[in-house]
């Protein structure tokens, strides 16, 4: 998915000449801090690879007309109506598309200076707001159990094994356990998944990209707590995923009768799904 990112310049001539990372279904926009000149704003063998280049007012827009192979570099100049020059290197990363850039050739000019603030500000507040989220999880009950779970320590838990299946796939061999409560009193309201995961790919490691826990008829995000003994699995390793969630805030008149859990592997594709339901639908 393309992603914004701002680009702040070296004055240090010595230093590598900046890369955008392109894709042959996304338009690149860079955002300058004046006006482009569009006569001296050129990209170097663009013919049959990009669509003509467009330049004015403060904005770049680069769009390939397909893919580029590995390996593939373009020089771009960009020259700006005051003569200031700024080289770029047009180029593809697998895992890494560029949306719109923010450019600052000048580091230590006021808008950029401002720039860097507002992001590192962004920053500060996004770390605070996942280390209060850490926090809570350390202390919530669910995370608790889940990690009890998934160190295989059912005993330690108001759980007991409902059901269980495998899944095989091509290169794991998956098995999923469902967990209700012993009895109605204690956790009456909760549930949990446990995924066994055994990697038999010789070469390539497995790793969870997400899990999603949503409700059957709206598709609304429903909250659970997740804990895994590993955050990959080696070729030949096996490897838990616990998964806990409480009913209390779910409603059947608002939310259908079950809820979905969706486990996706690290190349996107879907590797689980599970319907749970609450007590009194089961």
């Amino acid at each position: 998915m393309p992603t914004p990112r701002t680009l702040y310049f070296s004055r240090d001539s010595r230093d590598a000449v900046p890369e955008l990372y392109v894709d042959g279904t996304t338009a690149t926009v860079l955002r300058l801090p004046s006006a482009v000149d569009p006569e001296r704003t050129k990209l170097l063998g663009w013919e049959g690879r990009f669509e003509p280049l467009l330049a004015g007012g403060r904005s770049v827009v680069i769009a390939p007309l397909q893919n580029l192979a590995r390996g593939d570099r373009f020089m771009l100049l960009v020259t700006l109506l005051d003569g200031t020059e700024i080289p770029l290197t047009v180029t593809a990363a697998t895992c890494r598309i560029d949306g719109q850039i923010s450019v600052f050739p000048d580091p230590e000019a006021p808008a950029a200076l401002r720039k860097a603030l507002d992001e590192k500000t962004q920053e500060v507040d996004s770390l605070r707001a996942e280390n209060n989220q850490r926090r809570e999880q350390e202390t919530s009950v669910d995370h608790a159990l889940a990690a009890l779970l998934a160190r295989d320590q059912v005993a330690l838990t108001p759980f007991s094994e409902s059901r269980k299946w495998r899944l095989r796939e091509e290169s794991a061999d998956v098995e999923v356990s469902l967990f209700l409560p012993k009895g109605k009193k204690v956790a009456a309201s909760k549930a949990a998944v446990v995924f066994t995961v055994k990697n038999r790919d010789p070469a390539r490691s497995r790793a969870l990209q997400e899990a999603r826990l949503t409700t059957y008829a709206t598709r609304q995000a429903h909250p659970f707590a997740l804990r895994a003994t590993l955050p990959s699995i080696a070729p030949g390793e096996e490897g838990r995923i616990a998964i806990v969630t409480d009913f209390d805030s779910f409603d059947p008149a608002r939310d259908g009768d079950r809820l979905v859990l969706e486990l996706f592997r690290g190349d996107g594709l879907r590797q689980a799904y599970v319907e749970l339901m609450p007590q009194s639908q089961r």
